[in-house]
């Protein structure tokens, strides 16, 4: 017969084995805002743990960055990510974009919409995000995305990323760093990092024969298509995400930074080897400029 101090310790054993339950449920739905790639070998997450198709082992592959034979939470949570009304593409005979109120939840910094009307010129334009690591300059490819530009444009204008911290670094797999949630803390221990978001959300744009490799700047997103809304990943690697992404630009300045990053590796790695960087990353200020 088990004894009282037996009780005690299995009562509490199983405690402990419903608090990692919750923990685990509760990551898997903060970490949910961020891209999504799926491929018949792969899926891909960056932010969040959301469920996915088919894949690689046989199984849903949950990833922050990175693929891994890993459960996930159910194909059901990720559709309740998907906007009402998905945005419309660039409308290149009146030169205006659609940006559509985001419906999935989340936490917003709400700071208006940006402009409907738009220009495709000048065809490129600068952005220097100014950090506590020195600064990332990127040329932004306004002809072929002018409506991710023009919402990068008017987010910082409004200093909606300054104060921004990089919540998430990628692993070997999927080298990048991801930002632009305004809410993060990126202290390794916030089950909300990812969830961030200006409110809105547009279609997805350039992406015939879009690929993620070293120096690349894209747009994050969830799994329906017209979910881009403020953040990004900053590549530094090679990747083999699927063209589902926005290519907005190429970095010229600061790789270095992100390999510096990199190389320091997370606080707290989550089941795929992501997490929040050890060397943190705070957007101090964010310019964009272009001549026609």
């Amino acid at each position: 017969m088990a004894t009282g101090k037996d009780r005690q310790k299995q009562l509490a054993r199983e405690h402990h084995e419903r608090q990692m339950a919750r923990r685990i449920e509760r990551e898997q739905k903060a970490k949910r805002t961020a891209i999504i790639g799926s491929t018949v070998g792969v899926v891909v997450v960056v932010g969040g743990i959301v469920g996915a198709v088919a894949l690689l082992n046989g199984g849903d592959t949950p990833t922050d960055a990175a693929a891994s034979p890993q459960p996930s939470a159910s194909t059901s949570e990720s559709a309740s990510a998907t906007p009402a009304a998905a945005p419309k593409g660039f409308d290149a005979k009146t030169s205006t974009c659609d940006y559509a109120a985001d419906t999935a939840g989340g936490v917003v910094k709400d700071v208006g919409k940006p402009p409907a009307k738009v220009s495709v010129k000048p065809a490129t334009k600068t952005l220097t995000f100014a950090t506590s690591q020195g600064d990332i300059v990127v040329e932004l490819n306004n002809a072929k995305a002018p409506c991710t530009v023009n919402s990068l444009e008017f987010l910082a204008k409004k200093k909606y990323y300054d104060g921004s911290k990089c919540h998430r670094l990628g692993s070997d797999q999927f080298p990048m760093l991801q930002c632009g949630d305004p809410t993060a803390k990126a202290d390794g221990k916030s089950q909300t990092d990812g969830q961030g978001g200006p409110g809105y959300v547009m279609a997805e744009e350039n992406l015939q024969g879009a690929t993620y490799k070293r120096g690349v700047m894209a747009m994050a997103k969830t799994s329906a298509p017209g979910s881009t809304g403020s953040q990004f990943f900053l590549v530094y690697g090679d990747t083999g995400l699927p063209a589902q992404y926005t290519p907005v630009g190429t970095i010229t300045k600061g790789l270095d930074i992100l390999d510096k990053v990199n190389k320091a590796g997370v606080i707290t790695p989550g089941p795929d080897g992501t997490g929040a960087p050890k060397e943190t990353v705070e957007i101090k200020h964010v310019t964009i400029s272009g001549k026609s």
